[in-house]
Formats: C-alpha cells, sequence, structure tokens
C-alpha cells in the first residue's frame, strides 16, 4: 500500500458563488419586508376601524337623541321638538383608548328633514365627520321618525 501526503483538490466539490448568495440575501430582505409592510397595513386598519366604530357610535347617540325629543301632533297645542334647530351642531371627543391629552375631535351635523304629512314622517340623518392620518372620514346613520302616539 502506497501512502500519499498530497491533499487532493476539492475541485469536485462546489460553493455558493457571489450571484447565489446575492439572490438569497435578496429574496430574503424582500420576505422579510413584505412582512414589516403587512403588520404596518395590518395595525393602520385595525386604529382606522376604532376610529370609525366611535364615530358610528357618536352618530347613534345623536339619532336617539332626535328620536327621544316629543313630537306628539295629539297635545293641544301640537309638540315638535324633533326639528333640526333644536340639534345644532355638535364637537365631541371620539372614545378611544388614549393615553395623556391625544384626545380626537369629531363633528356631528344633523338634519331632520319633514318627508310627508299624510302620514307624518321625518328623516333624520346624522353625519360625523372624524379625522384619521391627514384625512377626514363621515359615518352617516339615517332613519325614519314618525311622531309620537
Amino acid at each position: 500500500m502506497k501512502c500519499s501526503l498530497k491533499s487532493q483538490g476539492r475541485r469536485g466539490q462546489s460553493g455558493n458563488s457571489l450571484a447565489e448568495t446575492l439572490l438569497a440575501l435578496l429574496i430574503t430582505v424582500i420576505t422579510v419586508s413584505g412582512t414589516i409592510n403587512g403588520y404596518i397595513f395590518t395595525t393602520t386598519r385595525a386604529e382606522w376601524s376604532a376610529y370609525s366604530l366611535a364615530a358610528q357610535s357618536l352618530a347613534m347617540q345623536r339619532v336617539e337623541q332626535v328620536r327621544a325629543a316629543k313630537w306628539d301632533l295629539g297635545a293641544y297645542p301640537p309638540i315638535d321638538r324633533a326639528v333640526a334647530t333644536n340639534f345644532p351642531v355638535v364637537v365631541d371627543v371620539l372614545d378611544l383608548p388614549m393615553s395623556g391629552t391625544n384626545q380626537t375631535l369629531a363633528t356631528s351635523y344633523t338634519t331632520v328633514r319633514k318627508v310627508s304629512d299624510h302620514p307624518p314622517l321625518k328623516l333624520v340623518r346624522v353625519d360625523c365627520v372624524w379625522p384619521f392620518r391627514n384625512r377626514h372620514y363621515t359615518n352617516t346613520v339615517s332613519c325614519y321618525r314618525a311622531p309620537d302616539q
């Protein structure tokens, strides 16, 4: 048996080339940045949903105030307090979980319009306008109202 101390070359084995390494790095960067952007988008949409839900709550609260107003055509003299002048523009704080003095204000516009006299019917519409990231959005709630019986 003959022993040789010469090392055999590794020409039969190959490693990663620079192009393959850069391509793998590029795929990794795209995957990580896509994941981070997905998280940012998701949190932004969740925050927008919280604002929208709080604005919807304010609008519904205003509609309930108009529905609770006395409108009795059977009384003498007839009473009609469900008119737009009794419900001026209101600026209120959105009910959001905030810390410190970071309050978000929303403006509610109430419209009460007579639809018909026979039968007596009014349309109540509340538009709640609120800001989010340098834009303004509007939640609208509307319903019909008949007089008290």
